[in-house]
């Protein structure tokens, strides 16, 4: 199980590298002959370079429109710039794209033509980041992997807009205004293979429903929830990475062993309203829980396991797991209890 999920998790972190492999491998088959033709359809604005001729950089050029893409291209940066409107003329060629960058542009749900994202079939990667977006736009691509609309103005999700992205794996939503009432229970249906879920710098007082079971790693930093709802995590039970900072989070805010889940290795809880550590799991590594209002250590109470059968620790199965413990910026006076040490074996650092 472990190794699934750090094979998952090694998979979506080289999500940005892994197309050079398939990149280089086009480039490598072109004959050099065939490069002055390449530099020849580049659009003017734009860089085509010779090596990697499935690409198309635009990026910081001041472009207002995008400019008409090759047959030929993949790869296509178009970030920073001034562009306002995404319309179908330009890509009537670029029937293989696989990549956009659009980030740091000034886009809007209205200069967006209708259904001119859902025609380019083989679109894996967009990245539609620091525009005027209000909403997620909407048709989709039904192939996409990646989709990043972090900084924009979103408030609404239309319904059903991700219905049919089977193959996406990271969805990013943060720092935008999402409310509560923007996640209904249905919102994230058809996200079957949805590992990376991020909506933090949003405004949500609630943790969000039916989230897609595969999620991996979920992001909730610097919104307002207060409650954890009981049993919420047995829903999403490949859950590993669990951020929650900068909530308002207190211990009546937590239900009993509601963290207390054997999937979960990395859970951060930094900036809330604890007045204690809740419980946790043998299997957790990272615990921060600095800048809380905790007061105190105990760790015959917080072991996930009984200190008392002291003798059965040599078996790998039992011990506590926990590698790394953060409770600086709380009322705690060093130093650190010896029951704390005598539970977690494993520690490498504490931060006090």
């Amino acid at each position: 199980m472990t190794l699934n999920i750090c094979t998952s998790l090694l998979l979506l972190f080289l999500g940005n590298s892994v197309w050079t492999r398939t990149v280089r491998q086009v480039y490598d088959d072109l004959d050099p002959e065939h490069w002055s033709h390449y530099t020849s359809e580049c659009p003017r604005e734009c860089f085509c370079p010779p090596s990697f001729p499935n690409a198309l950089y635009c990026d910081n050029k001041g472009l207002k429109d995008i400019p008409a893409i090759p047959a030929r291209i993949w790869y296509l940066y178009l970030q920073n710039n001034l562009i306002e409107t995404i319309s179908e003329k330009p890509f009537v060629n670029a029937t293989h794209l696989r990549w956009i960058n659009l980030n740091k542009n000034k886009i809007t749900n209205s200069g967006i033509e209708s259904g001119v994202l859902s025609k380019l079939k083989r679109l894996l990667y967009l990245f539609l980041e620091d525009n005027e977006l209000e909403e997620v736009p909407a048709p989709l691509p039904v192939g996409l992997e990646q989709l990043r609309l972090a900084r924009n103005k979103i408030s609404r999700i239309p319904e059903g807009v991700f219905s049919n992205l089977e193959n996406l794996t990271m969805l990013d939503l943060h720092h935008n205004s999402l409310l509560d009432s923007a996640l209904q229970s249905d919102t994230f249906q058809g996200l079957n293979n949805l590992m990376q879920l991020n909506i933090a710098k949003n405004s949500l007082k609630k943790m969000p429903l039916s989230l897609p079971a595969n999620t991996l790693q979920l992001f909730l930093d610097n919104n307002s929830i207060e409650v954890i709802p009981e049993n919420y995590f047995s829903a999403i039970p490949k859950v590993t990475f669990l951020r929650l900072n900068y909530n308002k989070l207190s211990d009546d805010g937590i239900p009993p062993n509601g963290f207390n889940v054997s999937s979960i290795l990395d859970l951060q809880l930094s900036h809330n309203q604890l007045t204690k550590i809740p419980p946790i799991n043998a299997h957790l590594e990272h615990l921060h829980l600095d800048h809380n209002r905790i007061k105190s250590v105990n760790g015959t109470q917080i072991c996930p396991v009984s200190i008392a059968v002291e003798d059965d620790y040599g078996f790998y199965g039992n011990i506590p797991r926990l590698r790394y413990l953060r409770l600086d910026g709380n009322e705690i006076q060093p130093p650190i209890p010896l029951d704390v040490m005598i539970c977690f074996r494993l520690l490498q650092a504490v931060v006090i």
